[in-house]
């Protein structure tokens, strides 16, 4: 699956200054008059235009030019998924967020989105009448259009590669409960200019991958990678990303892996051979069951805005498999998983993060990074064989 950002049109039309232009496409008006308060509430953006089809969308888009575009996957005379390469085709550089209602049929039609080139998909409520629901909706749409505009503003240095297909948990300890994370060692810096430590000396015995914002394309393109690992420990992945649309993705991590991959289920063991998700809105630890190690799925509250969320995996894991952990933290928005990181590192484990120049949102890796736990900030296309040296054996 390939990233946004991409297209067969020579023309971009990005503004480099002024509000981020947000183009809202959905033939419900209620909707779009919420998006439509959201977005002019917002310093940082602005509403470009608020439009009912696809069709019109398409017809329009040049006169718009608008930076992003919340686009409905149901719509009438041209819905969502025919619209979008046609919107890319007029604009190589829009950022598309794909919006739809929580079932089966839009999961899979969102990621077939992700392959055509949308930037990322966001689950409307069922109803806005639902106050929690719409204030989740709120606050996830207005943070990944600032986090993806964010990115087509930026100008890297080095091009990204292709992609293939704040409080902490109840469960968690208080930070005095382990050692904080030793400084980092100077040692050679990272691509990213960001100091780097050793890996640790110890083997580990499980891979756990915490992801968010282009987590699934990321996670498909590493998963094919891995099967001499996962045939030897577990792995255990957190990806932000609601019920219904984990069902979805797991099934494609089987099918990218050819390994068993499944959504976790309360109470399982874990044991090489399989990759466990985190099941939308629950968050996945690991536990102690007599001699097994099992899952332990909680319904908790929501760990740095998220559900599943990636620091109750990491921390929880420390309890088992002590340092004999390797983490990786891959694209996403926030800072999920960095505290856990840390917890991983005093552990005597290992963090890898995935580099800038190919996330999609350099939030979550950039966190840990920028915290100096990692010892390794990669691309997403040398992850896979740096994980599988060093469960080979290599320590470098």
């Amino acid at each position: 699956m390939s990233v946004a950002f991409a297209g067969n049109s020579a023309t971009t039309g990005s503004r480099e200054a002024g509000p981020l232009r947000v183009m809202i496409v959905d033939d419900s008006v209620v909707i779009r008059g919420l998006i439509s308060r959201w977005v002019g509430a917002e310093h940082d953006m602005e509403v470009a235009a608020s439009l009912r089809t696809g069709l019109e969308a398409v017809n329009q888009i040049e006169r718009i030019n608008p930076d992003v575009a919340v686009l409905d996957i149901e719509m009438p005379e041209l819905d969502g998924i025919s619209a979008l390469p046609k919107l890319l085709a007029k604009k190589r550089d829009l950022i598309i967020i794909m919006a739809s209602t929580l079932t089966r049929r839009n999961a899979e039609i969102s990621f077939k989105a992700l392959s055509l080139g949308a930037a990322d998909y966001i689950p409307k409520p069922e109803s806005t009448r639902e106050v929690s629901a719409a204030d989740i909706f709120h606050h996830d749409l207005i943070e990944k259009i600032r986090h993806l505009g964010a990115r087509l503003r930026r100008r890297p240095a080095v091009a990204s590669p292709p992609l293939a297909p704040a409080s902490p948990a109840p469960a968690q300890r208080s930070p005095a409960a382990r050692p904080a994370a030793p400084a980092p060692t100077l040692y050679p810096q990272s691509a990213s200019g960001i100091t780097t430590r050793p890996f640790s000396s110890q083997a580990p015995k499980v891979l756990l991958i915490g992801s968010s914002t282009g987590g699934p394309q990321a996670l498909m393109a590493l998963v094919t990678e891995l099967g001499p690992v996962i045939d030897r420990v577990p792995v255990l992945i957190t990806q932000h990303m609601p019920p219904t649309f984990t069902t979805i993705l797991a099934e494609h991590l089987a099918r990218s892996s050819r390994r068993p991959a499944a959504e976790a289920v309360d109470g399982e063991p874990v044991k090489p051979g399989r990759i466990y998700l985190a099941p939308g809105g629950k968050h996945m630890r690991v536990a102690r069951s007599g001699v097994d190690t099992v899952i332990a799925l909680d319904d908790g509250p929501a760990v740095n805005f998220c559900k599943p969320a990636v620091d109750p995996l990491f921390t929880s894991a420390i309890d088992i498999w002590h340092g004999a952990i390797l983490s990786v933290i891959l694209t996403g928005m926030g800072s999920d998983g960095m505290r856990g990181g840390k917890d991983i590192v005093a552990a005597g484990g290992n963090v890898i993060a995935q580099d800038e120049a190919s996330s999609v949102v350099w939030g979550m890796p950039g966190a840990a990074a920028n915290a100096g736990i990692c010892a390794a900030i990669l691309p997403l296309n040398q992850i896979g064989a740096k994980v599988n040296r060093l469960f080979a054996g290599d320590r470098t």
